[in-house]
C-alpha cells in the first residue's frame, strides 16, 4: 500500500480533500504534527466528509516520531519538493513508498529534505512557483499507483459527495 504523508498541514480544506483522495485510491495517510489546526477526528470529519472511515489514518506527534515509526517500519519516504530535480514520472515508485508533502505556506524545512530517500518535481511553467498541495499530491501519488499497479478496478469509482 502506497501512503501519503501530510507534513505539519496548515488549512483544513486540503488535508480534507487528500484524506477523501487517499480513501478514494487506496492509501493511508500519516499526518505528522503539529498541525495548524484540530487533528481530531471531529475536525477532520468536518473536512473530509464521510471518507474519513475509508482511509488507514495515523497521526505522528512530530517528525521525529514519524522517522521512528518509518525506519522500524522500513518506509522509503519521497518527497515532493519545487526543490526536487527528478520529475515524478521519471521516479520509480514502489509499493510501500511514503509520498510527503509539505506545509502549504513553508513546504518542508531543511532537515526534512536530508531525511527524504527521494525529491521529486512536478515540472511548471517558467515563472510559475508552485500548484495547490492536494493537487500535486493527487498527480503524484496518480502515477505512483499507475507504476505499483495499484488502481482499483473499473468501475468501483469513489462516489461524489
Amino acid at each position: 500500500m502506497l501512503r501519503l504523508a501530510l507534513y505539519q498541514p496548515d488549512i483544513p480544506q486540503n488535508s480534507g480533500t487528500m484524506l477523501r483522495l487517499a480513501a478514494c485510491l487506496g492509501a493511508a495517510v500519516e499526518i505528522i504534527e503539529p498541525a495548524g489546526f484540530d487533528v481530531s477526528d471531529r475536525h477532520l470529519r468536518r473536512s473530509g466528509l464521510d471518507y474519513l472511515d475509508h482511509v488507514a489514518l495515523t497521526r505522528h506527534r512530530s517528525f521525529a516520531a514519524f522517522e521512528a515509526w518509518r525506519a522500524a517500519a522500513g518506509v522509503r519516504l519521497v518527497l515532493a519538493t519545487t526543490a526536487g530535480a527528478l520529475p515524478y514520472t521519471a521516479f520509480g515508485f514502489r509499493d510501500g513508498d511514503c509520498l510527503l508533502v509539505g506545509r502549504e505556506s513553508a513546504g518542508v524545512p531543511d532537515a526534512v529534505h536530508a531525511a527524504a530517500d527521494a525529491r521529486v518535481v512536478i515540472p511548471l511553467r517558467p515563472g510559475l512557483r508552485s500548484l495547490n498541495v492536494a493537487v500535486a499530491a493527487g498527480m503524484i501519488l496518480g502515477e505512483a499507483l499507475r507504476q505499483v499497479g495499484g488502481f482499483a478496478p473499473a468501475g468501483s469509482g469513489c462516489p461524489p459527495g
